[in-house]
């Protein structure tokens, strides 16, 4: 009875033991977990009032800066509300009212700075380096990641030297063959859908942009790729839809139409390699020696359907232009994005700026006519080098450049200071993170830099005339030189067409050499015409294209043999 009691005791003693040690276990954890969410109220409140602070700062800089002002806790949003009113023209109403430099209010925290005078986007072009980080999420859905066009320009920066030498050795070194072959490429293209009717104007940029950028950079086997056709048709496809995949916030991953185009995507990286490898056995990349490539294609065989297992992507960095560029290589991003992203930049801009060329010249008859004669007289006394043949057509670059100012690529350039205020000359001192903006149409169209016909399209604002001794014009043509000299259309600082600063394009020269020989062997077999089945009011809706980004009209290719 006794050793019953006493092991009823221990019982007891041990149920409150533990009862006793579960409760410390219990107000152990408890205050555990107050000290944790103590900590994360502390961190998130400091979090929150930094941003605050920061905010305080951007609005207290902000207040120097003049411009319309914020009526509501959204900013200046009730400026875009207007019916058949762009964000160009409200930019243009701002800098009448308020001056050079006008800030608008996006949000509570997206100010906007908008510069028009040149002289001060020169200082700011040059002062701001960086772009907005959300600026690549177009290209990083579609083509994958790559620090290319990174938003911080210290990332860029070896990678842009680089590929601006690449690309002036490849002019130098194919000046000659670039153009000739695409010009031949195009002719036969041209032939094929002549027989279909007119033309779109816009379509027959794409196809010369497209076909420029694929010799570029696969070399001229390219142009007998069996594939190339098919390339070209699915990289605009997805050009085209990546937009509408970027503009949501978050990745929709849900839906399953966003999955059939990330598939699209990858069929076109492993098209991309196949081209690639199809370059690599059947010629020889502009002047680099010929690698035999039999032995790689047991294990990096190439297959082009959705799903399929691509090729190593190790094949551009030994055999591409890349190759400069491998030790400066994120380990996260794919030379295979780096190649879309390039062609399609390319592709996009230089079709824009064929598409306006061959629209002024159709349209300006009388200025096609005095390209021809130019091209012809050039033509009887070529030069030792094809390629400087069109240094020597200076109206037909003029044409060029003076389709580019009418109608920029962007209506916008944009960059921003990340780290550090940016400070004008004037005393004018913008926030870092805030949106820097400059309106490329109003500033290429401004009477002030331009004349008073700067609206309209002439192409003998970027020409003087040759005179000799007495001062009068001094006829050369039978020189096979030209009587007007090109000026530099950069001395001019409202001519941004192909930006400014550090961030400017480094393919400038590069495309417009290229463009520019391309049209003067199309020129010289084709007369280019409207089709005969537009109306009159197509015809004064193209004369006052100027209002459209981006014109097009259907155009016949006559050949002038016939």
């Amino acid at each position: 009875m006794e050793n019953q009691s006493t092991n009823n005791s221990f019982s007891l003693l041990g149920l409150l033991h533990s009862l006793h040690s579960s409760e410390l276990l219990r107000d152990f954890a408890t205050r555990e977990l107050n000290a944790f969410l103590w900590l994360s109220l502390v961190v998130v409140t400091t979090l929150l009032l930094r941003r605050l602070f920061s905010l305080f700062g951007l609005w207290r800089k902000a207040r120097t800066i003049p411009g319309p002002p914020s009526s509501s806790f959204f900013g200046g949003c009730k400026l875009f509300s207007r019916p058949n009113f762009t964000f160009t023209d409200v930019l243009s109403e701002s800098h009448k009212k308020y001056g050079p430099i006008v800030k608008l209010w996006l949000g509570p925290t997206q100010l906007l700075v908008s510069v028009r005078d040149p002289v001060l986007i020169q200082e700011m072009l040059i002062k701001a380096e960086d772009k907005l980080p959300y600026t690549g999420k177009l290209f990083h859905l579609a083509f994958g990641q790559s620090s290319l066009f990174a938003p911080s320009f210290e990332k860029v920066q070896k990678r842009r030297e680089l590929f601006a030498t690449e690309l002036n050795e490849r002019l130098l070194k194919n000046g000659d063959m670039i153009p000739l072959k695409v010009a031949d490429f195009i002719t036969d293209k041209i032939e094929n859908i002549k027989k279909k009717g007119g033309i779109d104007s816009r379509l027959v940029s794409q196809h010369i942009a497209f076909t420029i950028m694929g010799v570029t950079f696969f070399g001229d086997g390219f142009l007998a790729s069996p594939k190339a056709a098919m390339y070209e048709e699915l990289f605009m496809t997805i050009a085209k839809d990546a937009c509408f995949w970027a503009s949501y916030n978050v990745t929709p991953f849900w839906r399953q139409e966003f999955w059939r185009y990330q598939c699209l995507c990858t069929k076109l990286k492993c098209l991309t390699q196949d081209i690639l490898q199809h370059c690599r056995k059947g010629c020889k990349l502009y002047g680099h020696t010929e690698q035999d490539v039999h032995n790689e294609s047991s294990n990096k065989e190439m297959k082009s359907e959705v799903g399929a297992q691509c090729s190593s992507d190790d094949e551009f960095q030994d055999y591409y232009f890349f190759r400069d560029l491998k030790d400066h290589q994120d380990g996260k991003e794919e030379p295979c994005g780096n190649v879309m992203r390039m062609i399609f930049h390319g592709c996009q801009t230089t079709s824009v700026l064929i598409t306006d060329v061959l629209t002024r010249l159709v349209m300006h008859m009388e200025i096609q006519d005095k390209v021809y004669s130019e091209i012809s007289i050039v033509g009887r006394n070529p030069s030792k080098f094809e390629h400087e043949n069109v240094y020597r057509m200076p109206l037909l670059l003029a044409t060029i450049y003076e389709s580019a100012r009418l109608l920029p690529t962007g209506s916008m350039l944009q960059r921003c200071s990340l780290k550090h205020d940016l400070s004008f000359a004037t005393g004018v001192t913008i926030p870092a993170g805030a949106v820097l903006v400059v309106p490329v149409e109003l500033v290429q169209k401004d009477k002030f830099s331009w004349g008073s016909d700067a609206s309209h399209f002439n192409p003998y604002r970027f020409l003087s005339t040759v005179t000799n001794k007495s001062g009068s014009a001094e006829d050369l043509s039978s020189t096979g030189f030209s009587s007007y000299v090109l000026n530099d259309p950069n001395e001019n600082a409202a001519f941004l067409p192909f930006g400014s600063g550090a961030r400017a394009c480094i393919g400038q020269k590069f495309i417009i050499q290229l463009v520019a020989s391309v049209l003067a062997s199309l020129l010289n077999k084709y007369e280019i015409r409207l089709s005969s089945g537009l109306d009159d009011d197509s015809n004064t809706t193209l004369k006052d294209n100027l209002l459209q980004r981006h014109p097009s009209s259907q155009i016949l290719f006559v050949r002038r043999d016939q």
